[in-house]
């Protein structure tokens, strides 16, 4: 008898003691914001829709295809969360179009949100680079720093 109330005594602690809160969710845009890339038209410097555009970005082992849109105004695109102080992004306006190579160079810092999300990089002295035109002819910066999704980082012009 002894036992059995040992037993549950120790069930019943471990339940109490397994309870926690809801940490495990990363909610309200509490992770690593990305970068919000807008795009205008070179002729009028208006901003424009595009009717397709397919992104792919290397994060240092190889590009990876984020996938097209259609009638697009504006893409979110994450960026690095290693190291590196830059990041290549990849954009084209047909699947087997030309593409058109974009280098984003910032610095990065690590503040700690929670056990669930981890650590949120936030990205300052965003500058851009245009490497490789034809779609894209021109590039303007937005605002240059990224510590949430609200605002535009990158304007492209085709």
């Amino acid at each position: 008898m002894k036992y059995l109330q040992f037993f549950f005594f120790l069930v019943g602690m471990s339940m109490l003691c397994s309870c926690g809160g809801d940490d495990d969710i990363c909610e309200s845009g509490e992770g690593t914001p990305r970068m919000k890339v807008m795009f205008k038209s070179a002729l009028s410097g208006k901003e424009t829709t595009l009717d397709s555009l397919y992104v792919s970005v290397d994060y240092g082992s190889g590009k990876v295809d984020l996938g097209g849109t259609k009638d697009s105004g504006s893409r979110l695109i994450p960026l690095r969360v290693d190291d590196s102080p830059y990041t290549d992004i990849y954009f084209k306006e047909t699947k087997n179009g030309n593409e058109s190579q974009v280098r984003i160079n910032y610095s990065t810092k690590s503040t700690y949100v929670s056990p669930g999300c981890g650590v949120k990089k936030t990205y300052q002295n965003l500058t851009s680079e245009l490497i490789q035109s034809d779609p894209v002819v021109e590039l303007e910066l937005g605002q240059n720093y990224i510590e949430n999704e609200d605002k535009t980082n990158l304007y492209l012009l085709f």
